[in-house]
């Protein structure tokens, strides 16, 4: 049961053939436009909690899920993959990306004088 209380899961486009190939009858249907938009979200959160508990050698495949995803939530939004890269880039030039692996701890505090 997903955040919506609705049972099932979000899967790709292939495993009901998958499934048939290995003789069982899947049983799906299609969602519509907003359980669908939901369905991406939840499996979002299933493909990073994925990632996170991946050692090295199974990361880069988990990886690749999270930006199935991503790319699926995009086309949702209207927005192609040119256009997420457009917003990435200027999101990076004018923050910053994550090379330089910075980690910020806070501010040191100036006296307050009176």
């Amino acid at each position: 049961m997903n955040r919506k209380g609705e049972y099932g899961k979000l899967v790709r486009d292939r495993i009901p053939q998958i499934i048939r190939e290995d003789g069982a009858e899947p049983v799906t249907y299609i969602a519509g436009p907003e359980e669908y938009r939901n369905r991406l979200r939840d499996k979002l959160g299933e493909e990073v909690a994925e990632f996170l508990e991946a050692d090295d050698s199974t990361a880069p495949e988990e990886l690749a899920d999270v930006l199935e995803v991503v790319q699926a939530l995009a086309a949702v939004l209207g927005v192609d993959a040119g256009q997420l890269e457009k917003i990435r880039e200027a999101k990076a030039s004018e923050r910053g990306g994550f090379a330089d692996r910075i980690v910020w701890t806070g501010n040191r505090g100036s006296v307050a004088g009176g």
